[in-house]
């Protein structure tokens, strides 16, 4: 249907009801979750008790431990931060690397190479972590064997949780980012060039610049699947646990209204990172 045409009430009806429909089906979830982090009551669920904050700050009289008291959540908390910043930075540098490869080089393989780049993506989570786990496992032992090395960065713990979510999301970087060299004029290095630029120097002045969106939009990507994951981690940490698997675990231990609480203050964070990359954008529009 052309859009410019007039279009009969039914079916502007139906769009807006299914317009509302998907809003109500993407936000009444998050919204019942936050509602019930300020509920008065130690369960996570309806009837609605009252509004109180202390699944926010905690309430000694009544023996409750808020999100900001609980030492072992913000400890989850800041681990999930640590493994993040870790990934999105070593994705997005073997990304960029990928995305000069791919778009900048040809050689033989270069089809299937890229194709495989791209299997990460289709594997389920459980069983990319578990692959991982039992090859650096074996790794691990073979080192142990030969030359009596004990090789703690393949064992299950941090190091190898960054190894595993580095080993899919560094697709995604490297999608985003061709995508947007692709789309490069070259002749403004071949410009750069035939005044006495170096390489370094047009790579710093102009390249980069340009792929600056497409950097800081895959590194915001990579950030958050990588704070949000759970499928891989699981099968890869170690004591330290980031904060979907400590969440997981108390989830089996019985939900409280302080994992509603860690919800909303995720939701918060999330919101105003994307507010800070869209004003960002816009800086650099105007």
């Amino acid at each position: 249907m052309i859009p410019s045409l007039p279009r009969p009430w039914w079916l502007r009806l139906a769009t807006v009801l299914f317009v509302l429909a998907f809003l109500l089906f993407l936000f009444m979830p998050l919204a019942t979750v936050a509602a019930f982090a300020f509920n008065d009551a130690p369960y996570p669920a309806p009837p609605w008790q009252g509004f109180t904050l202390d699944w926010f700050i905690g309430n000694e009289s009544l023996g409750r431990t808020g999100l900001f008291r609980d030492e072992e959540l913000l400890g989850s908390i800041l681990t999930s931060l640590f493994v993040a910043s870790w990934v999105t930075l070593l994705s997005i540098v073997i990304g960029t690397t990928n995305a000069f490869l791919m778009e900048r080089m040809r050689f033989r393989g270069q089809s299937l190479l890229s194709l495989l780049m791209l299997v990460p993506l289709v594997i389920p989570g459980v069983i990319l972590g578990i692959s991982i786990l039992a090859f650096a496992s074996r790794v691990a032992d073979l080192l142990g064997d030969l030359f009596g090395w004990e090789v703690e960065f393949l064992r299950p713990g941090l190091p190898l949780v960054v190894l595993g979510q580095v080993s899919y999301l560094i697709a995604i970087a490297t999608l985003t980012i061709s995508a947007r060299l692709k789309r490069f004029d070259r002749t403004l290095e071949e410009a750069a060039y035939n005044l006495g630029a170096s390489r370094l120097a047009v790579l710093g002045t102009i390249t980069l610049p340009y792929l600056r969106p497409a950097l800081i939009g895959s590194a915001a990507i990579v950030f958050l699947m990588s704070f949000e994951n759970f499928n891989t981690t699981l099968m890869l940490v170690g004591a330290d646990s980031p904060l979907t698997v400590m969440m997981y675990g108390r989830m089996r231990d019985g939900a409280t209204p302080v994992l509603n609480a860690v919800s909303v203050f995720l939701m918060v964070a999330s919101a105003a990172l994307a507010l800070l990359l869209m004003r960002g954008d816009d800086r650099r529009r105007n």
